[in-house]
């Protein structure tokens, strides 16, 4: 038998203590965590203690590098008992993931040391780019950088974070990607950054999501991370299809715990039944998921196919749950209503054209 490398048994031993931490301190305030931004943001500073802020920040920078499973499977842990925390901390981990493999130096030294041990959080603000007509950001070559016009209609993590990714469409069709500060910023040699009022969003409004003004912001050559083709950001989207598709069976498990508990708790065996089934669809699908992994070679169509898999999945478990809940779902604080709100949040989270077309056919199949 291969013995169990230490890198391993440090991964395994960082899910074992976050997952208690989780259960312990996460799950008894989830539902305040959705509201009140004070909160979430004690929740999220307490992350630090398991050095997750560095989780995929490379060694060399102080981070654990985590690999790629252990990833996944902290994807998976957060939504069980916090789907605005699992939200929030994503930003980070998605900002560390890029700054990381750019090649501007100055960038990963002023940053990931920094962002590892939790003194600088960073989100992300390059969804746009997906739009191929009309791009809502602008990038215009100038002396020593880069002229941006526009706006940045989605960033989540205001008050949170102090910088974020930006992504911007030049003139020739590639995207740029760099460094802006997430706090309104007006300087006359440097133009302006604004942000309106937190979207009025019906889960994880304490994750303060809001839209950007970007006027004539002076982006320096140093800010840059990458210019990359247009396309570069659908060709990603493609190989990282089953990304969201673990928070999606994150937040079915949640929905899987309060089936669980009601199903002890009335001792109705129509209850029960529902939930062997259901756990059974959960673990064979976890497993698909994690077997369809690189180095792996699987066929994008068979991903796509498991994310939509997952997104009807967790729909599923947390409508069992508002179900087997009874009346009592229909309250804000139950448990049941939120995971049914964040299913609904899952269900449309990085979502692309494809991945909206596969969801929609495992919808009409059913």
């Amino acid at each position: 038998m291969k013995p169990i490398s230490r890198e391993k048994q440090n991964q395994t031993a960082l899910l074992s203590n976050l997952k208690n931490f989780l259960q312990t301190e996460i799950a008894p305030q989830a539902n305040l965590l959705d509201e009140d931004t004070n909160a979430l943001d004690r929740a999220l500073r307490q992350l630090n203690q398991f050095g997750l802020f560095g989780l995929r920040i490379p060694e060399f920078y102080g981070g654990l590098e985590a690999n790629l499973v252990t990833f996944r499977r902290l994807q998976m842990l957060m939504p069980r008992y916090s789907g605005a925390l699992a939200f929030l901390q994503t930003q980070h981990q998605s900002a560390a993931s890029l700054i990381a493999s750019s090649d501007n130096t100055t960038v990963k030294n002023r940053f990931l040391p920094k962002m590892a041990r939790g003194e600088i959080l960073v989100g992300v603000g390059f969804s746009q780019l997906r739009r191929t007509h009309q791009p809502p950001l602008i990038a215009k070559p100038v002396t020593g950088g880069y002229q941006l016009q526009g706006n940045v209609p989605w960033i989540t993590g205001y008050g949170f974070f102090q910088s974020f990714i930006i992504g911007a469409a030049l003139p020739d069709g590639e995207a740029l990607y760099g460094i802006a500060p997430f706090t309104p910023t007006q300087q006359q040699e440097r133009g302006n950054i604004d942000f309106a009022a937190p979207l009025d969003l019906a889960v994880m409004n304490a994750a303060n999501t809001v839209a950007a003004t970007v006027d004539n912001w002076f982006l320096s050559d140093s800010e840059v991370l990458f210019i990359k083709p247009g396309e570069a950001i659908h060709r990603s989207d493609q190989k990282n299809v089953l990304h969201h598709g673990f928070y999606a069976l994150g937040c079915a498990r949640a929905g899987l715990d309060i089936l669980e508990t009601a199903a002890q708790k009335k001792n109705l065996i129509f209850l029960e039944e529902s939930y062997q089934t259901l756990e059974q669809q959960h673990r064979s699908l976890s497993n698909a998921m994690f077997d369809a992994l690189p180095p792996t070679d699987t066929s994008f169509e068979y991903r796509l196919k498991l994310r939509a898999q997952a997104i009807h999945l967790a729909q599923r478990c947390a409508h069992a749950g508002v179900i087997a809940s009874s009346g009592a779902a229909n309250t804000r604080s139950h448990p049941a209503q939120r995971v049914y709100r964040e299913a609904l949040l899952f269900s449309v989270a990085g979502q692309t054209k494809a991945v909206m077309e596969a969801s929609l056919k495992q919808v009409n199949n059913v």
